[in-house]
């Protein structure tokens, strides 16, 4: 593809797709010609017009999807009512079709009449009918390199759909269980896979290893299960001691036998003892999403095999992804690296979502970066030429109230001395006033970041000692005890009720974590926090550093869509 694609590409939020080793493109198999019987009243929606130029048309199209695939709040919400939709009936009616076996590498064929399938067939066909056609224009973008990942762990490339019903094909997806990414990976489960995520990284954000890391365990879960994908499947859902214990409770064991009573069988057959899965979805022994877990599958593979037969357009022709990888050392800002190379900023953060402060981490050795393809090697001689220091661009810090050079100096690891000298127009003897913004160095801002890691860290262990409350002692304000408890003012404020002016007085107890309520929930803040906007800052990289939609915190401050952050700015944070 061309630069320009490839810039209209990672614009779209389709980004953080690629490895360290070669790239990873292979074509998939072809597909079987779609039937061309739909609904009579259901038009297709209207075709892209792919042309002549198919550079042009790669383009274009891809500019089209920009404005949807950023929504992700979008794509929450209707695989969150996928997740809770339940079929009204679960009547099972198991038919053969001979097309449907032989299009297929999974055992949809059986299956494909079961009450549930056909009730989830509508669900895509009806309520999630516009996010449906999207996240198949998302699919042929990610099918060869995740076709391909399934391959090389043994696994039919069929289950490249469980990726549509988990995040719809969007590596920025996060559940409200916090399940992140394209595939939807718990922290504990994807730490168990090589994935890495704190403050710095998330690599469940990484499509690539994220998709290594999906076939690995599902491979795991495929031989634990004795060759079953759709117990696999099943336990990808809800893991695989609660599908072990339904199974055991059920009679027949993750490894026990399976009597194949039912005539269909021998006529498609049930060689993996797929039929298991539903013996097992019709008791109480598992939950109803993971009931329905598999026949979503099975209904989401059937309209993406044959989307023209449900009313939809065929899947459109992209040019598969492809990515150049080279190894950087931290820390180093993405942003400085798209400049000094002269790539598109925004390309340059799509494709390495996995950097959360948007800086490669501070640790030691080299991590890789993703560029776009042909563009490695000109990216490469670039970095090799910047010293440490210009790899991470200096920023501006605005002076809170009450706050000391000392103070600011101590947060990011520099003496008084050396902030003047940074800032010549500051006298050290008169102080500085709030809102003055002095220039901080750039390797000060990661000390700086090291520094808010730590008293998090420590915050948390002081609340937890605390029992989240603290007596104020002599002496203390509300500015040393969010720094001490790892929190806001404006959340110390909210929490007990302080008013603007968050007078407090020796004695007071005051909350330093959120009220608890229920099993551990908390309960949601009405005060709002704030963010003082850092050199690199997006509406993106902010929204998710404090877990808030972009459209909530473009709400909270006036802003509209594709407009900058000034650095220095305040930005309110909604609750």
């Amino acid at each position: 593809m061309t630069r320009r694609i490839w810039t209209a590409l990672v614009t779209i939020g389709l980004g953080g797709c690629a490895s360290q080793g070669p790239r990873v493109a292979p074509a998939p198999e072809p597909r079987s010609e779609p039937r061309s019987e739909r609904p009579a009243d259901r038009p297709l929606p209207p075709a892209p017009d792919l042309g002549v130029d198919r550079a042009l048309a790669d383009t274009l199209f891809l500019r089209r999807l920009a404005s949807d695939s950023l929504s992700d709040r979008k794509d929450m919400d209707i695989l969150e009512r996928l997740r809770n939709a339940a079929p009204a009936s679960d009547s099972e009616a198991l038919t053969v079709g001979t097309d449907l076996a032989e299009m297929f590498d999974i055992n949809v064929a059986r299956y494909a009449e079961h009450g549930r399938v056909r009730y989830y067939l509508d669900f895509f066909q009806g309520p999630a009918r516009d996010r449906m056609a999207i996240w198949l224009t998302r699919l042929p973008v990610y099918e060869p390199m995740i076709r391909a990942a399934l391959a090389a762990n043994g696994l039919p490339g069929d289950l490249v759909y469980l990726a549509l019903i988990e995040s719809g094909y969007s590596s920025t997806a996060v559940s409200r269980s916090k399940a992140v990414g394209m595939w939807q990976f718990m922290k504990a489960t994807g730490h168990d896979y090589g994935l890495r995520a704190d403050r710095w990284v998330d690599d469940r954000r990484d499509v690539v290893k994220a998709t290594q890391a999906a076939a690995r365990h599902l491979a795991d879960l495929t031989r634990t299960f004795n060759g079953s994908y759709y117990l696999a499947a099943a336990a990808y859902n809800a893991g695989a001691g609660k599908v072990s214990r339904g199974l055991k409770r059920l009679g027949t064991g993750a490894a026990g036998d399976y009597e194949e009573d039912d005539e269909s069988a021998d006529q498609v057959g049930d060689a993996n003892g797929d039929d298991r899965f539903f013996n097992l979805s019709d008791t109480r022994y598992l939950r109803k999403e993971t009931k329905d877990y598999v026949p979503k599958l099975i209904a989401a593979a059937m309209i993406a095999k044959q989307p023209e037969k449900y009313g939809f357009q065929p899947i459109p022709k992209v040019s598969p992804f492809t990515v150049d990888s080279i190894p950087v050392p931290g820390p180093t800002s993405l942003d400085v690296l798209a400049r000094r190379s002269g790539l598109d900023r925004g390309a340059i953060e799509a494709l390495n979502p996995q950097y959360l402060r948007g800086i490669t981490p501070p640790d030691a050795g080299q991590w890789w970066v993703r560029v776009p393809p042909g563009e490695g090697a000109r990216a490469a001689q670039v970095l090799a030429e910047l010293t440490p220091d210009e790899r991470i661009p200096g920023f501006v810090h605005v002076v809170s109230k009450k706050e000391t050079l000392k103070a600011i100096g101590k947060r990011y690891g520099l003496s008084v001395a050396e902030l003047v000298d940074f800032n010549p127009s500051i006298n050290p003897k008169a102080g500085v006033k709030a809102g003055t913004e002095l220039k901080v160095p750039g390797l000060a801002r990661i000390r700086g970041f090291l520094a808010d890691d730590a008293r998090e860290t420590a915050g948390r262990r002081a609340r937890a000692a605390s029992g989240g409350r603290h007596r104020v002692r002599k002496g203390e304000s509300l500015i040393s005890l969010a720094e001490r408890f790892g929190v806001s003012e404006s959340q110390l404020k909210a929490w007990n009720h302080l008013g603007r002016k968050g007078t407090i007085r020796a004695g007071q107890f005051l909350r330093v974590s959120p009220i608890r309520e229920g099993r551990g929930r908390s309960r949601v803040q009405s005060a709002k926090a704030t963010h003082v906007v850092r050199p690199g800052d997006t509406l993106t990289s902010v929204a998710r550093r404090y877990g808030v939609t972009v459209k909530a915190l473009m709400a909270a401050n006036g802003l509209r869509a594709g407009q900058g952050l000034k650095t220095g700015r305040r930005i309110t944070i909604p609750a």
